[in-house]
């Protein structure tokens, strides 16, 4: 009698459609069951139907080019000390320590990023802190790129709070459930540049674009170019290629949604690697919007999901102690001993790479 084969690991497609533009109970709830699969399965879904106009995106992406096209004299000019926000240069982070893993090349990420989110003074009359938040820092050189980038920042937001409320519906919880740990929300918006130039290279050792890594939050709404190089890891620790379809956005939950649900959906680990065809680099460009929850909400496995995983569960955390930790790994060279799930994930994928 044949083996059964294992079906081939695929990111599935939802069309978000019905949620955006008002769809019947049906339809929501056929999105719903989708999204529930995609979560369970792989952790990481591509969404149409997400009302992003083609403008917008078009202006993120030439807003992208004209902040990483400046010389690294005026790029570093808006690097932020002790906050989430500005520039960070290539070799300043290593993502592989917010799971308390360090990189096996004992290198930092090859990217170079510009942050920009939600600020304390956002949410007026609620006392909270800039330290929390983050003070944005804007290119003064280029005129158009805070209305481009802030055109995208509203889209996505809306896009990761349709998202929530669809999660809430497929998790069978009481509307409001994720507006009550987001109305406030710590949102950041992260553009990447894979800052190895465009050309001939010859690779020594293991060359990293971003290291292995889960997202801190609820859920991250990621615009890439259509340009290989984001791997996930799948259930059986191996790493795929994925790139967005033609008009879609990648989403991927982070690890306060896994907390929620006690891993039966997954934080996925993913990574970049450098795209290299025929010994030449291309250019990758990605831009991740980070829906993170309320900076003082209790995050606590729901108790439809405490035997979800053999009876175990997360310890209640606050987002802010949540995030700092993560932080603190990848851009403070702490390695964060609180990811032991995800870290005994990323040891294990590692046993099963060849070497050369």
């Amino acid at each position: 009698m044949p083996e059964p084969t294992t079906p081939p690991f695929e990111v599935p497609v939802v069309d978000i459609g019905p949620y955006v533009d008002g769809g019947s109970g049906e339809d929501l709830a056929r999105v719903a069951r989708a999204l529930d699969d995609a979560c369970t399965r792989v952790g990481f879904v591509q969404i149409l139907g997400h009302g992003v106009p083609d403008a917008v995106l078009d202006g993120l992406a030439g807003a992208v080019d004209d902040f990483f096209a400046l010389p690294p004299e005026r790029k570093n000019a808006y690097r932020v000390t002790g906050a989430n926000r500005g520039y960070s240069p290539p070799k300043s982070e290593s993502l592989s320590l917010s799971l308390g893993v360090e990189s096996a090349s004992r290198m930092n990420d090859f990217f170079e990023a510009f942050n920009v989110g939600t600020e304390a003074r956002s949410f007026p009359g609620l006392g909270l802190s800039e330290d929390d938040y983050g003070r944005n820092v804007w290119p003064a050189e280029l005129d158009t790129f805070e209305p481009r980038v802030q055109a995208y920042f509203a889209h996505a937001g809306r896009v990761a709070r349709i998202l929530t409320r669809a999660f809430g519906d497929a998790l069978g919880l009481e509307p409001g459930h994720f507006e009550a740990l987001t109305d406030h929300s710590v949102d950041v918006l992260r553009m990447n540049n894979y800052a190895l130039p465009e050309g001939t290279v010859t690779l020594e050792g293991d060359l990293t674009g971003m290291g292995e890594h889960t997202d801190f939050g609820l859920v991250t709404v990621l615009w890439a170019d259509r340009v290989a190089g984001l791997q996930v890891l799948d259930i059986d620790g191996v790493w795929h290629d994925v790139s967005p379809v033609e008009g879609g956005l990648l989403v991927n939950l982070g690890d306060l949604t896994a907390r929620l649900t006690n891993d039966r959906w997954m934080s996925t680990l993913h990574r970049v690697k450098p795209p290299i065809v025929d010994g030449t680099i291309k250019r990758r460009r990605s831009v991740a919007y980070f829906h993170d929850g309320n900076i003082d909400a209790v995050i606590a496995t729901l108790p439809s999901h405490l035997d979800a995983d053999a009876g175990l569960a997360y310890e209640p955390i606050t987002v802010r102690d949540h995030i700092k930790a993560k932080l603190a790994g990848s851009r403070q060279g702490k390695a964060n001993t609180a990811a032991v799930r995800e870290a005994a994930r990323v040891l294990a994928a590692v046993g099963r790479e060849p070497r050369g």
